[in-house]
Parts: structure tokens; sequence; C-alpha cells
């Protein structure tokens, strides 16, 4: 099997791309409003989180995920093919895989959360939107530019 080394300036821009769309997503003109009342969380209570642990946190976390995104565009091909090769090196490839990653992966596991926590399904779309974007968007980065 071929070896195929990641490019790790890609997947640190993947992990980040992940907390540029949080600002977005989550933003009180977006989201952020409908998320914050969904998930139970005020403006004071917001104000008291450590942001720095969450943000480093978050980073580190969207990194190993970018990882495991580039992992699967690169070696999910089945039957041994290796996905790593120029007709699949597009944008749009690794977003199918990313997308297909949090529609398989993350919002069963986010829903079943939701549901047993007794959340609404706004915050269940919310949440699980902001990931199907996410993994999109990581999946076409590393795909792009490896």
């Amino acid at each position: 099997m071929e070896e195929i080394s990641p490019n790790w300036i890609a997947l640190i821009v993947a992990a980040i791309s992940a907390l540029v769309v949080g600002f977005v997503w989550y933003n009180p003109k977006v989201f952020g409003t409908i998320w914050m009342r969904e998930a139970g969380i005020t403006e004071e209570k917001a104000k008291k989180a450590n942001m720095p642990k969450v943000f480093s946190w978050s980073v580190i976390l969207a990194f190993m995920a970018s990882f495991f995104i580039w992992s699967l565009v690169m070696y999910g091909g089945g039957a041994g093919e290796i996905h790593g090769t120029p007709k699949y090196m597009t944008f749009k490839h690794g977003a199918f895989h990313g997308a297909i990653a949090a529609l398989f992966l993350v919002m069963p596991a986010m829903v079943t959360n939701a549901l047993f926590e007794q959340k609404s399904f706004k915050y269940m779309a919310i949440n699980v939107g902001y990931w199907i974007v996410t993994f999109s968007l990581m999946g076409g980065i590393v795909n792009a530019w490896n």
C-alpha cells in the first residue's frame, strides 16, 4: 500500500476552520440566540466560562477530528483503494467524506445524547448542522491541500 503523509498545515487550518464556522454559526445573529435558549445558557452563565480553556480544547479536539477526516478521505475507498490519488484530490470529494462522517458518526452520537438530555429538536438541528458544515469544510481543506 502506498504511504501518504498528511499536510500538517492543512490539518491545522482545518482545525481552525471549526472555530471560524463556530464564530459565525453560533453568532447571535445566526443561531446563537436560539442555541443559548435551547441549551439553557444565559448571558451571565456564558460570561463565567473559562474561554481560554474552552478554545484551547476546542482547537485540540478539532485537530483530532481533522486528522480523522484526512484518514477517512485518504484511505476510505474500500477494497484497498487509496483515495490519495489525483482523481480524488478535490475539495468536493473531501467535503463529501466530511459530510458523511458527520451524518453517520456525529449525528447519531449527538442526537442520542440530546434525546436523553431531553433537548429540543432545534437544539439538535443547530448542533448537528454545525458539525455537518464543519466536517464538510475540514474534509475539503485536508483533501484539496494534500
